[in-house]
C-alpha cells in the first residue's frame, strides 16, 4: 500500500518518523514520493547502478539501494541552511536507470538518453552511483540544456586518465572524456581532495593541461572550511555549477565502502561544511559515486553518502 504525506505547500512529502517509523515504509531515498505519484517535480533523485569501469574493487552497482537504506534517518529542516530540502518544492525518486553490466558504450548511452528524457520538462537530478563513469554521460545531459558548466570535483583522483587497459571509458577517465566534448569550463573547474600516490607526475601534468585547479585534502589545516568555499566560489563565480563527489573523498575511517580508499581524506563534518558553504550557487545537478556498500560496516559509508545527497538536496532548494 503507498504511504503518500502532503505537506502545508500540497507537495507529496516523506512520511513524518514521528507518526510512521521510520524503518518503515517506502524504499525510495528518504522516503521520498516515487516519480510516478506526482504531476510535476523540480529535483528528482536518480540511481545509476552500474560499476563495470571500476578498476579495483567491484561493488557500486549497490550503490543506489545502500545510500536509499543509508537515508532513511534523513528529516525535511535543515537547521543550518534554514531550507526544507524535500518539501520547499517538489523532489521526488525517479528510480534507476536500467542499463547494460556488460558493455559500457551501451550502459553509457542509455543513462545518458534516461536523463536527457527525464529533464526535458527542466528538472535537476541528484545522481546516486554506481561507479564515477557514469559522470560522462551525465555531463553530457547538462551541458544539452545549460552548456559548458563549472564542473567542481570531489575526489582522491583526478580521473582524467586517457585509458584503463585499453579501455577509454572507465571510472578513472570521465573528466578527461568530458574535456574533449567541451562539457565543462576549464577555467572555472577544480579538483577538491586529490590526494595520495599517482604512476607518476605526468598524472598531475597532464591533468593540468585540462584547466582544473587542484585543491586536496592536506591544506585543511591551513585554510579551514571557509578556506575551500571561499576558493570554490571564487573559481566558479557566476556559471551554472556540476559538483560531481566520490565518495572516496572523504577518509577511510568515514567511508570505507569504496572501490579505491585512500587515506588522508576529509572527515565527513569537513566535507558536509564545504558543501553547505556553497549555498547560493547555481548548482544545475550532482551525483554521489563509488559507494559499494559489501565493504562497509554498520551502513557507514551509505549514510556518509546519504548525508552528501540530502546538503546537495539543500543546495537546490528555493529560500524560505
Amino acid at each position: 500500500m503507498d504511504i503518500e504525506f502532503t505537506d502545508a505547500g500540497g507537495n507529496l512529502a516523506p512520511p513524518d518518523g514521528r507518526v510512521f517509523p521510520r524503518f518503515m515504509g517506502p524504499s525510495t531515498f528518504a522516503r521520498l514520493p516515487r516519480v510516478d505519484q506526482v504531476e510535476s517535480w523540480d529535483v528528482a533523485v536518480i540511481g545509476v547502478p552500474f560499476d563495470i569501469g571500476t578498476s579495483y574493487r567491484p561493488g557500486a552497482r549497490f550503490g543506489p539501494i545502500g545510500i536509499r537504506l543509508g537515508s532513511r534517518t534523513l528529516r525535511n529542516w535543515h537547521p543550518d541552511l534554514e531550507v526544507a530540502p524535500f518539501t520547499a518544492h517538489q523532489v521526488v525518486d525517479a528510480g534507476d536507470i536500467a542499463c547494460s553490466t556488460y558493455v559500457i558504450d551501451d550502459a553509457i548511452a542509455a543513462i545518458e538518453r534516461a536523463t536527457t528524457e527525464l529533464t526535458a520538462g527542466g528538472g535537476r537530478l541528484v545522481s546516486l552511483g554506481g561507479d564515477h563513469t557514469i559522470a560522462f554521460p551525465l555531463l553530457r545531459t547538462v551541458h544539452r540544456r545549460h552548456g559548458p558548466v563549472a564542473l567542481v570535483h570531489f575526489d582522491a583522483h583526478v580521473d582524467t586518465y586517457d585509458t584503463y587497459m585499453g579501455a577509454a571509458f572507465t571510472h578513472g577517465t570521465p573528466f578527461r572524456r568530458a574535456a574533449e566534448e567541451g562539457l565543462f569550463s576549464a577555467e572555472h573547474s577544480m579538483h577538491i581532495g586529490i590526494r595520495g600516490s599517482k604512476y607518476g607526475p605526468e598524472d598531475l601534468e597532464e591533468d593540468a593541461g585540462f584547466g582544473f585547479r587542484v585543491l586536496g585534502t592536506w591544506e585543511m589545516e591551513d585554510i579551514g572550511i571557509r578556506g575551500y568555499v571561499e576558493r570554490i566560489a571564487e573559481r566558479v563565480g557566476d556559471l551554472p555549477l556540476y559538483l560531481s563527489i566520490d565518495i572516496d573523498v572523504l577518509d577511510p575511517a568515514f567511508a570505507p565502502a569504496t572501490g579505491t580508499p585512500e587515506a588522508g581524506g576529509f572527515t565527513s563534518r569537513e566535507l558536509l561544511g564545504i558543501l553547505r558553504g556553497l549555498r547560493g550557487t547555481n548548482l544545475v545537478g550532482a551525483d554521489v559515486v563509488e559507494v559499494a556498500p559489501a565493504y562497509d560496516h554498520a551502513d557507514i559509508t551509505s549514510i556518509a553518502a546519504a548525508n552528501v545527497a540530502y546538503e546537495l538536496l539543500a543546495l537546490m532548494a528555493p529560500d524560505r
